[in-house]
């Protein structure tokens, strides 16, 4: 079960919780339940008629941060908190176009895909162009706890070309590790995190914020409905869009495989073959 024993406190609670907001805060619910692996959104009417969703979701270091990045965008580029409960996490969010994600307007072929990759960027350039709170998690803490645990990792690694690629991964890191940036992160926006809006074109959706370099930000972009020739125009097109530096931009990307890579070998896997596939191909530029 996902975060083991406080995820089954939290399933256990879910009644109780869901009722005890819809009564706290007048809400009416109007459709089916949304999950995901670690939240629970209900569509919710307010008490003067307009919509939204309830977010009810385990507390933890990754979803802490999450109100606290929403009232930084305050609605610019992202849906907007109307409420939070901090003892619970429980949130009420301005509801977007249900079903209507940015997955859909990628997936029918490439072009389509390079399209709504650009439209993912232009929303990024917007959402890294403030700086983080002070409080925020940081990039720099995250990527020297990545090196701390990169030995261990490469001597459990048993192919020799994967542990060379990971470790070089680690050597760019190192290199950009003492400027790990302010920029209010989302570090989880891929096409299925977007989603369609009335009052706007595109909305972001549930980030994992945190205080570092927008070109920790690429990564799901690269990485979402994978195409391992695509991931060179796709680098460039956001670094160009973002107005990044495509060095600093390349070794942050790289810190993200890493990442990846390390979660990976923690779990007994080898690293994915489409990430690792990214560090071949930005590495052999």
């Amino acid at each position: 079960m996902y975060a083991g024993e406080p995820g089954r406190e939290f399933i256990a609670a879910l009644p109780a919780r869901v009722a005890e907001f819809v009564d706290r805060w007048e809400l009416k619910v109007v459709g089916d339940s949304m999950y995901g692996m670690a939240a629970l959104v209900l569509p919710v009417e307010r008490g003067d008629g307009s919509p939204a969703v309830v977010k009810f979701q385990i507390l933890d270091e990754e979803t802490e941060g999450e109100p606290v990045a929403l009232r930084v965008w305050n609605g610019d580029g992202a849906v907007r908190l109307l409420d939070y409960d901090d003892a619970t996490g429980t949130m009420l969010l301005e509801r977007a176009l249900p079903g209507a994600v940015m997955t859909t307007v990628a997936e029918p072929g490439r072009d389509e895909t390079r399209k709504a990759v650009v439209l993912l960027a232009e929303l990024l350039a917007r959402l890294t162009s403030v700086p983080a709170p002070p409080g925020m998690r940081t990039l720099g803490d995250i990527a020297g706890q990545m090196l701390d645990d990169t030995p261990a990792a490469l001597r459990a690694l048993t192919d020799p070309a994967e542990r060379a690629l990971i470790a070089r991964c680690a050597d760019a890191v190192r290199e950009v590790v003492g400027e790990p940036g302010d920029r209010m992160l989302h570090w989880d926006l891929h096409f299925d995190n977007v989603l369609a809006s009335d009052r706007e074109p595109w909305l972001a959706i549930d980030p994992k914020p945190l205080a570092g370099d927008p070109g920790f930000d690429l990564w799901p972009a690269l990485d979402n409905l994978f195409d391992a020739d695509e991931v060179c125009w796709r680098f460039d097109a956001m670094t160009e869009i973002l107005g990044l530096d495509r060095e600093r931009a390349k070794a942050w990307t790289l810190g993200r495989v890493l990442q990846n890579a390390l979660w990976d070998i923690e779990d007994g896997r080898a690293p994915a073959a489409d990430h690792v596939e990214v560090a071949r191909r930005l590495l052999g530029r």
